[in-house]
């Protein structure tokens, strides 16, 4: 019997897709080049199939200005390996600025201590200038490292486009985190410089930082200078540090020169040091701003993030293009699940960027964002961190009508990009991502790497992408890089997650494939466990696991409750009854328990594994990082659990 299409929730309009980019581009390759494409998976075919033919074409349709090269696209195809137009020059920092009116807005920030504001074009120009200035008088030059412990503010932005502009290797952590997680992630790289807040406000309360400063820099021997920003008491970048603004220069740096250091979650040992190209990420983020997030002027592009995140650097690079950036600093759900979109409403924000967690909190707190707001500049809304579940697709069109444009997307730190998402030209099924990005090789493989169409499978790159890393930072023989990525299909980048590419060539993410559930033979991903479990109206949060036991394995739920509500007999029949006819008998828990709240990292992610480890009697520091958790008393319940003979099996 055949299975039934998903709804589809959005359809572009002929106006809308005229004015896209991504319809300007096609037009453009028939024009320039005589390529004529059925539509965009034809076009998707073709960039994949040649990339040395599309990676040109972004150049060219994009403006990227190299100061030497630029004639060869492709010198290697190896995976790991492959090098970008060998022996170009280019500036990141030059591209964001380039042809910029000084007096167009650039930035719209807003935090729990800061009205909404804005920067111009100018202004962050300056500010970018003079904290240049101040960092090549301390001696920083091309390929030193500059970390930075700041808040998602202009300030951060600015300095991070002054390290890019000199050739400096930028990385940064969010002030909430801890500083072990800090000192794991910015001993690593060495940096020269540290650029540091005083205090951060968080859910109302102020966070002083001065002594963790201080504690921080006392471990990092390579540390010539703390350079302190007056944040929590406005004062601004300490006296001395901001040199000229008068001038800005662009270091014309190798296409491979590191521009980043990103860092993995650091849940099981210390973090991944993850290095970016200045070339890679200005062409993927070209290509990403222009064709996949249709970022045009008048623009004003959001996504909820720290800068611990590397939705921190999406959302910068958004400035590629000829659209602004909105900012904010704090707590999303302070005072209400509402703050957000009463900034989407005062900044008039064009492009609602946020997390499939968010939607679910606004969806169990009742949250309506277009009652009382102005929303009508809202054109779309993105969502990212983890899979998005059909019903929060519904909410989306509920609340926001149904010209909203909603692009769920997935890809990851380790490229700092999006392959699988949003197209603006493409219709939006009910919990499906539209379609793969252009330029990423993406198929669903099984375990002999065959390809599926309509199955779910491991998520795979078989060819290569600008943005892939160029090295992990230490890795001197590219052992580490190599087993991460290429240790299952040789040759082939295996990104860790289960997806589905249907005939119509959306796709379905399920979670991360290491921890999928194999019950009986029958393999499930647990976001489909979370989706039938969540959509019981008591339950607002949930983890489950499966622990190795001599005999059989035990599956554990763990639920987080509405204040108010029990753990009775009832309610777990009916948690139970709801996994036993959405998901399968087989994935039944034998367990289920109430907890207080669920583990994540800092940037939302469920702790499974980590969890699993702790239940299998891992000790709890060979387990997980709990300074790279955003609530790490979380873990307090499961290292007591694990600690237990034997846990009590359920029904």
């Amino acid at each position: 019997m055949a299975v039934a299409e998903p709804k589809v929730l959005w359809t572009p309009s002929e106006e809308r897709i005229e004015r896209a980019t991504l319809t300007r581009y096609m037009r453009w390759l028939g024009e320039k080049h005589g390529l004529g494409f059925e539509g965009y998976h034809d076009l998707w075919r073709w960039s994949v199939f040649d990339l040395e033919a599309f990676w040109r074409s972004i150049v060219d349709f994009c403006g990227v200005r190299f100061a030497e090269g630029g004639d060869r696209v492709l010198g290697s195809e190896a995976m790991p390996g492959a090098a970008w137009f060998p022996g170009s020059r280019v500036s990141y920092a030059e591209h964001v600025f380039a042809g910029k009116d000084p007096s167009a807005l650039a930035i719209q920030h807003a935090s729990e201590s800061r009205e909404l504001a804005s920067l111009s074009w100018g202004e962050l120009r300056s500010e970018t200038a003079a904290i240049a200035s101040g960092l090549r008088a301390l001696g920083v030059g091309a390929g030193d490292r500059v970390a930075a412990y700041m808040p998602n503010i202009p300030e951060t932005v600015a300095s991070f486009l002054a390290c890019a502009s000199i050739g400096a290797v930028w990385s940064s952590a969010a002030p909430e985190f801890g500083a072990r997680s800090v000192i794991d992630r910015f001993a690593q790289i060495e940096p020269k410089v540290l650029l540091a807040i005083d205090g951060y406000r968080y859910a109302g309360k102020d966070f002083d930082r001065s002594e963790l400063v201080s504690r921080i820099a006392g471990e990092i021997p390579s540390l010539e200078k703390v350079v302190r920003l007056g944040y929590l008491d406005g004062s601004g970048w300490e006296d001395g540090f901001l040199g000229s603004s008068e001038a800005l220069e662009f270091a014309a740096l190798p296409f491979d020169h590191p521009l980043w250091v990103l860092y993995s979650s650091g849940t099981t040992g210390l973090p991944k040091p993850i290095v970016h190209g200045q070339g890679g990420i200005l062409l993927e983020q070209l290509k990403k701003a222009h064709l996949h997030l249709d970022a045009q002027a008048g623009d004003r592009m959001f996504w909820f993030t720290t800068t611990g995140w590397m939705m921190w650097n999406f959302i910068v690079g958004m400035l590629l293009s000829d659209a602004s950036i909105v900012l904010f600093d704090g707590n999303p759900g302070h005072p209400g699940m509402d703050r957000l979109w009463d900034l989407a409403a005062d900044s008039r924000m064009t492009t609602f960027g946020t997390s499939a967690a968010f939607v679910a909190a606004c969806m169990k707190d009742g949250v309506r964002p277009g009652s009382g707001r102005d929303l009508s500049a809202l054109k779309a809304v993105g969502s990212t961190g983890s899979p998005l579940a059909p019903e929060g697709f519904q909410w989306v069109y509920d609340q926001l009508g149904a010209d909203t444009w909603l692009f769920s997307t997935s890809g990851g730190t380790d490229l700092c990009t999006a392959f699988v998402g949003g197209v603006p030209t493409l219709p939006v099924y009910l919990g499906e991502l539209q379609a793969r990005s252009l330029g990423a090789s993406v198929e669903a493989w099984d375990p002999d790497g065959k390809p599926l169409i309509d199955e779910v499978g491991e998520l795979v790159i078989t060819r290569p992408m600008p943005s892939m890393p160029l090295f992990f930072w230490g890795d001197s023989e590219g052992e580490r890089y190599r087993d991460s990525y290429f240790s299952v299909y040789p040759g082939i980048w295996r990104h860790g997650d289960w997806i589905e590419i249907t005939h119509r060539q959306t796709a379905v993410i399920y979670g991360r494939s290491d921890s999928t559930i194999n019950r009986g033979g029958v393999r499930m991903g647990t976001s489909e466990i979370y989706r039938a479990v969540l959509a019981v109206d008591d339950v607002v949060d949930a983890l489950v696991v499966d622990v190795p036991r001599e005999g059989s394995d035990w599956m554990p739920l763990f639920v987080v409750l509405r204040e108010g509500a029990s753990l009775d007999e009832g309610l777990e029949r009916e948690i139970k009854r709801r996994v036993r006819e959405d998901c399968s008998p087989r994935h039944v828990p034998d367990e289920i328990r109430q907890i207080d709240e669920v583990p994540r990292t800092l940037s939302g992610k469920v702790l499974e594994v980590p969890v699993k480890r702790i239940l299998m009697g891992t000790p709890v520091d060979q387990a997980a990082s709990r300074e790279s958790l955003a609530n790490p008393k979380a873990l307090d319940f499961f290292v007591e659990l694990g600690g237990e003979s034997q846990p009590p099996r359920g029904s």
